[in-house]
């Protein structure tokens, strides 16, 4: 049998180590430990599950990686068609990791009612669009349905709406320009708002409208074969560099490809700064906790001097000793782990099951809730890290039990 494990659990089991006066201390470091694993998880989980939800509003609208024609400008609006006959629709073969590819258009235009006009942008989709990514921000109606034959449903969202006036069920008209040639008149089309949605993406839902693909194209004089460009969905995010590549070697030299990361760069460099926030809070709370579990070791040393003079009396090594309270704090910090993952996922669990957290002001965040996300590979990482330095910190502290001798130490009182 281990004897420095032995003895660290006779220590910890007896019954004069629940009486004596290291308990509050030891019951204060266990505390600290799983305040800390509470923030952390916490942490990590808002941190990642904010960053994660609004890299998903923006790959709603844009997907994660678009393929459009080098003369095409750099705004939203589509200047020249792509051919739909593509080698890499409307399945990515050459490519891994490729979800979905779809073809859109898009085109500026005003809608005008009786008392007031808004510009937007009407975005062409057609019967290949993946409206799934769509489903939770529905509000009210349906999603237009464009697998049959030419309609007039769109999709519009409930801050358009409410700019103009209009609910579910309403009709309007809109006026698009031809070729941008402002001296020709406009072209001039109905439509019926079929369903209304609210991403919570301002900068989103106050430009864009959703409507048939071949109401753009008809616009614009491009064939059925004709399309602005394409939308590739790919199911892992974090390989998009990589994959947008990898799609642009495999794609036509008059193509090219822009991820969302460089269109939108301001906000993915804004929620690249939660990392570093992640980063300094776990730092700061694993630095704090440890030098509660110093506090806890140094009194659990003094506590037990007598102890520890006996064993070196009875030729018990430096080491051998250090370990027994090792073991001890191990223990310790073990509990300290228990309840904090026990405490901490029970509220993140409540938090993605009930939504119980709001945001004061959800435009800030783009989202009116606070979202989590949490893995089994980073609870496990994290309580593994956490134990490990938490131990290390320890080292130098159990360090001055090499300076206790067993004569001074016997007739400590």
């Amino acid at each position: 049998m281990n004897f420095e494990y032995f003895l660290a659990k006779r220590l910890i089991k007896g019954e004069a180590h629940k009486i004596s006066i290291s308990a509050p201390i030891i019951k204060i470091a266990i505390a600290a430990i799983a305040l800390g694993v509470v923030m952390m998880l916490i942490t990590i989980s808002t941190g990642i599950g904010l960053k994660y939800k609004i890299r998903e509003k923006v790959a709603a609208f844009n997907g994660h990686i678009q393929i459009s024609s080098y003369d095409n400008n750099a705004s939203d609006v589509s200047v020249m068609p792509v051919s739909l006959n593509q080698d890499f629709y409307p399945e990515f073969k050459d490519v891994d990791g490729i979800d979905h590819v779809q073809a859109v258009a898009s085109k500026a235009g005003i809608i005008r009612t009786e008392t007031t006009f808004e510009g937007v942008i009407a975005k062409g989709v057609g019967s290949d669009y993946n409206w799934s990514v769509f489903e939770e921000y529905l509000l009210d109606g349906k999603l237009p349905n464009y697998s049959g034959d030419l309609n007039e449903e769109v999709l519009m969202s409930e801050l358009m709406a409410n700019r103009l006036d209009l609910k579910t069920g309403d009709t309007f008209y809109s006026f698009f320009l031809k070729d941008g040639d402002v001296s020709k008149l406009p072209n001039q089309r109905k439509f019926k708002i079929t369903g209304l949605y609210d991403s919570g993406f301002e900068e989103f839902d106050g430009l864009y409208l959703f409507t048939d693909i071949r109401h753009i194209q008809h616009m614009n004089k491009w064939g059925d074969d004709q399309v602005g460009n394409f939308e590739v969905f790919l199911n892992n995010f974090d390989d998009i560099d990589e994959k947008s590549k990898e799609i642009y070697g495999k794609t036509l030299s008059t193509l090219d490809t822009q991820t969302i990361v460089n269109k939108y760069y301001k906000i993915f460099e804004w929620i690249s700064l939660f990392d570093f926030n992640i980063i300094l809070i776990i730092g700061i709370v694993i630095i704090v906790s440890g030098f509660n579990m110093i506090t806890a070791l140094l009194v659990l040393i003094l506590e037990r001097t007598q102890m520890i003079g006996i064993l070196k009396a009875l030729g018990s090594a430096n080491w051998s000793i250090r370990k027994v309270f090792l073991y001890n704090a191990s223990y310790l910090i073990g509990v300290g782990l228990l309840w904090g993952n026990i405490i901490g996922l029970g509220a993140i669990y409540l938090q993605d099951k009930f939504q119980i957290l709001k945001f004061p002001n959800p435009k800030e965040y783009y989202i009116d809730y606070v979202p989590v996300h949490i893995d089994f590979i980073t609870v496990l990482i994290l309580n593994i890290g956490v134990l490990v330095l938490c131990i290390v910190m320890l080292l130098v502290p159990s360090y001055i039990i090499t300076k206790i001798t067993p004569v001074k130490a016997i007739k400590f009182e």
